[in-house]
C-alpha cells in the first residue's frame, strides 16, 4: 500500500541529484583552471573572445544589452514572480505544481552557480568588458544559466500545459533566448566559451531535476469509471429513451491503459459512447502481461462492433494485432505520448473529440505491418518499426519526462545517441538483390510522419499495400544539419493542410512526396545499381517494398510501434493490405486514396496483367519504378490473410522489454 509519505519520498528523490550535479560542475570548473587550462580547446578560447571583441558594432551592441537586461537577476527575479503569481492567481484551478517547478527551478540554479563560484575562481576574458565586472567567478555564466532555467522552463510548461499548434511556436521562441544570451555574453567580454557552455548545463540538468520531482505524476494509476470490470456500462435514466430510439445498437469494448487514460477521460468516453448510442459497452484494462486486457476474450465469445482503444501507440498495436483479419472496426481514442497513428489518420487530438469523429465516420480498411526476427515473436504493427537510433532513442526515453513533457522526452533522449556509431547492415526488398548499407538507424513504416508533422516517410499511406524503408546515415554535423533542413522543409510545405502520408486529388501525388511509381522525375535519381531514393545530400535513402528483409553486422536494439523490443540481428516486416478495419471521420476516408476499401478488403492482385511474374529486383531500376508496368495497380496487395481461429484468437506478441507502454 502506498502511503502519503511513501509518495512525498518519491517526490524528494529525484532532489538528491542536485548535490551530484554540484559537485560534477565544481570537477568541471576545477579541471578547466587547472590541468586542462593549457590544452586545446581551452587554449584558444583567448581567440574566440578576441574575435567578437573585433566585430563589434552599434547595432549588435544593442541587441546585446537588451539580451544582458532580459537576463539580469532583477529581471529574471520579476518575471519569475509574476509568471508565479499568474499561474497561482489566474487559472480556475490554481497550478501550484507548476508554479513551484518554475520558482524552484530559477531558485536552485541560482543557489547552484553561487555554490559553484565559492569553490571555482576564473578570471574573466582578457579583453574590454562591455559591462561592470561581479565579483562571482566567470565559470559558470549565472546569465545563461538563470536564462535556462526560466524560459526553458516556460517552454516546458507552454508544450506541457497547453493546447493548440500555436504553443510549439511560443515554445520555440523562448527555447532562442537562452542561447542568444550566451552569444550575448561571449560578444560583450564577460564569459568564455565554456563559461557559457557550463551555463546551459547547469541551467538544463536543474530544469531535469526539478521537473522530474514536481511535474511527473507518480500517484497511483487512475481508478476506472464506476462500472464493474468486464461487465455492462450502466446508463443514466436520462439517456435510456435515446439508446431505446437508436437504430442500431452498437456492441462495443473499450480497452483502456489505466495510466494513460485517466477517470476524466474515461468519463468523457462513456459520455460520447451514450450519445451515439451504444448501449452494450464492456471495459477491460491493459496490464504489463495482457497489453490489450481481456479483448481476445469477448471477439471470441460473441460478436463485438466497435473495439474502442484508449491509450497510445503500443495499446493500439496490441489490439489491432489481435483484430487484424477480422471484421471487428477499432476506434483509436488518443491518449499517449506520440498517438501516431492517431495523427497520420487525420483524428482530432483530444480524445473525446477524437471519439466522437469516429463514430460519425464510416470503418475505412487499412494495412498493417507484420514483424519478425530472431527472438522476437511475430506481431503487427500499424506505425512504424525499426532499429539502431530510433530504437535506442525509444528505449532510453525517462518514462518520469514522457509523463511531465511527452514527446519531448524522447528529443531528450535522441541528444544522447547522436555521436553512436553507425551500424552494417544488408536489406533485401522483396525478392530482390541483398543491398549493403551503413547507418544510423532504418526505420520501416505503414505511416510517414512523426510529432508535429515531420515527414520521416513522406510516401507512406497506410492503404498503399506497401511498406517505406528509410536509412539514416548522416556523416558528421553537417549531414545532420541536411536531415533537419530537409525534414523541416517537409513540415512547413504543410502537404496543403492535408494529414502526413495521404494522397492528393486524382491524378496528383501527395504534396511533399518523392513520387514512388513516378520514377525519373526531377530531383529523383536513377536508382541504378540498387541505390534508393537519395535525399539531405545522401544522408536519407528510401526505398518501398511489400516485404522487407534486413540483417545487422551486429546484435541492435530494435523497436515496434514505440515499443521496445530485444536486440537482435534479424528484423523482417511485411505488409498485409486492407488487414484492419477502422473507424475515421468522413474528411479521414477521403484522405485515404481507396474509399473502397471501407466496405471491401484490397483485390488479389492475379488480376492484373503479369502478377504472376517475379518483381525485379531493385537493382533493374529506381525502387517502386516499375511497380505500374509489372503488377498493374501498384495498391493492390495481395488477399487478405486468414485469420487463425476466433475462437481461440492469438494474444498480442510480448515485445521483450517495453519501455513505452502507452
Amino acid at each position: 500500500m502506498t502511503t502519503g509519505s511513501g509518495a512525498a519520498a518519491g517526490r524528494i528523490r529525484p532532489l538528491l541529484l542536485l548535490p551530484p550535479l554540484w559537485a560534477l560542475m565544481v570537477g568541471a570548473g576545477l579541471l578547466i583552471t587547472g590541468p586542462a587550462a593549457t590544452r586545446w580547446p581551452l587554449v584558444a578560447e583567448g581567440d574566440a573572445n578576441a574575435w567578437f571583441a573585433r566585430h563589434r558594432t552599434g547595432a549588435a551592441t544593442a541587441v546585446s544589452e537588451w539580451l544582458t537586461l532580459v537576463a539580469s537577476t532583477e529581471s529574471v527575479i520579476g518575471v519569475t514572480v509574476v509568471c508565479v503569481v499568474a499561474l497561482v492567481a489566474l487559472p480556475r484551478v490554481p497550478r501550484w505544481r507548476e508554479a513551484v517547478f518554475l520558482g524552484g527551478s530559477v531558485a536552485a540554479q541560482s543557489a547552484l552557480f553561487l555554490l559553484i563560484t565559492l569553490c571555482v575562481q576564473r578570471p574573466r576574458p582578457v579583453v574590454s568588458h562591455l559591462d561592470p565586472a561581479p565579483p562571482t567567478s566567470s565559470f559558470p555564466s549565472g546569465h545563461v544559466g538563470a536564462s535556462v532555467a526560466l524560459y526553458g522552463g516556460l517552454a516546458a510548461l507552454v508544450v506541457t500545459r497547453l493546447r493548440g499548434p500555436w504553443r510549439y511556436a511560443a515554445a520555440a521562441a523562448l527555447l532562442v533566448v537562452p542561447p542568444a544570451v550566451a552569444v550575448s555574453r561571449l560578444y560583450r567580454g564577460m564569459h568564455h566559451p565554456s563559461d557559457v557552455v557550463g551555463g546551459l548545463v547547469n541551467g538544463v540538468c536543474t530544469l531535469l531535476v526539478i521537473g522530474s520531482a514536481l511535474l511527473a505524476s507518480r500517484g497511483r494509476p487512475a481508478p476506472a469509471p464506476t462500472v464493474r470490470e468486464g461487465g455492462p456500462l450502466p446508463l443514466p435514466r436520462s439517456a435510456e429513451g435515446a439508446v431505446a430510439d437508436a437504430r442500431g445498437v452498437r456492441r462495443v469494448v473499450v480497452v483502456r491503459h489505466p495510466l494513460a487514460c485517466a477517470e476524466k477521460v474515461a468519463r468523457q468516453v462513456r459520455e460520447v459512447l451514450v450519445r451515439h448510442g451504444c448501449a452494450d459497452v464492456r471495459w477491460t484494462s491493459t496490464t504489463a502481461e495482457r497489453p490489450c486486457g481481456d479483448l481476445g476474450a469477448y471477439t471470441a465469445a460473441g460478436r463485438v462492433d466497435v473495439v474502442v482503444v484508449c491509450g497510445g501507440d503500443g495499446t493500439v498495436r496490441a489490439c489491432a494485432d489481435e483484430l487484424a483479419g477480422s471484421g471487428t472496426a477499432l476506434a483509436v481514442v488518443p491518449c499517449g505520448t506520440g498517438n501516431l497513428l492517431a495523427r497520420n489518420l487525420g483524428l482530432p487530438v483530444r480524445p473525446a473529440a477524437a471519439l466522437d469523429a469516429a463514430l460519425r465516420g464510416d470503418p475505412v480498411r487499412i494495412d498493417v505491418g507484420r514483424v519478425s526476427g530472431d527472438g522476437l515473436t511475430p506481431t503487427r504493427f500499424t506505425v512504424m518499426a525499426g532499429a539502431g537510433f530510433d530504437a535506442l532513442m525509444v528505449r532510453d526515453a525517462s518514462p518520469r519526462l514522457k509523463v511531465s513533457l511527452g514527446w519531448l522526452a524522447y528529443v531528450v533522449s535522441a541528444v544522447r545517441h547522436l555521436g553512436d556509431p553507425a551500424m552494417r547492415l544488408t536489406l533485401r526488398l522483396d525478392n530482390g538483390d541483398v543491398l549493403h548499407r551503413r547507418a544510423r538507424m532504418v526505420v520501416v513504416g505503414n505511416v510517414g510522419a512523426l510529432q508535429g508533422g515531420v515527414p520521416l516517410l513522406p510516401d507512406a499511406r497506410p492503404d498503399s499495400g506497401r511498406l517505406e524503408v528509410v536509412l539514416l546515415g548522416p556523416r558528421g554535423g553537417a549531414g545532420w544539419l541536411a536531415v533537419a533542413a530537409h525534414l523541416l522543409g517537409g513540415v512547413l510545405r504543410g502537404r496543403s493542410g492535408r494529414p502526413a502520408g495521404t494522397a492528393g486529388t486524382a491524378g496528383e501525388p501527395a504534396a511533399g512526396t518523392t513520387g514512388v511509381a513516378a520514377a525519373g522525375t526531377a530531383g529523383t535519381p536513377s536508382a541504378a545499381g540498387g541505390t534508393g531514393r537519395l535525399r539531405a545530400r545522401g544522408a536519407l535513402e528510401y526505398f518501398s517494398a511489400a516485404r522487407v528483409d534486413l540483417r545487422f553486422a551486429g546484435p541492435q536494439a530494435r523497436e515496434v510501434d514505440g515499443d521496445c523490443a530485444v536486440e537482435g540481428t534479424r528484423l523482417v516486416a511485411e505488409v498485409e493490405p486492407a488487414a484492419l478495419l477502422v473507424q475515421l471521420p468522413r474528411s479521414g476516408r477521403r484522405a485515404l486514396a481507396r474509399p473502397s476499401r471501407a466496405t471491401a478488403p484490397a483485390p488479389a492482385p492475379a488480376s492484373a496483367p503479369g502478377a504472376s511474374g517475379p518483381r525485379p529486383g531493385p537493382s533493374t531500376g529506381p525502387v517502386g519504378a516499375s511497380d505500374d508496368d509489372e503488377h498493374g495497380d501498384r495498391h493492390a496487395g495481395p488477399a487478405l490473410p486468414a485469420r487463425p481461429g476466433r475462437g481461440a484468437p492469438a494474444s498480442p506478441a510480448p515485445l521483450g522489454r517495453a519501455r513505452d507502454v502507452l
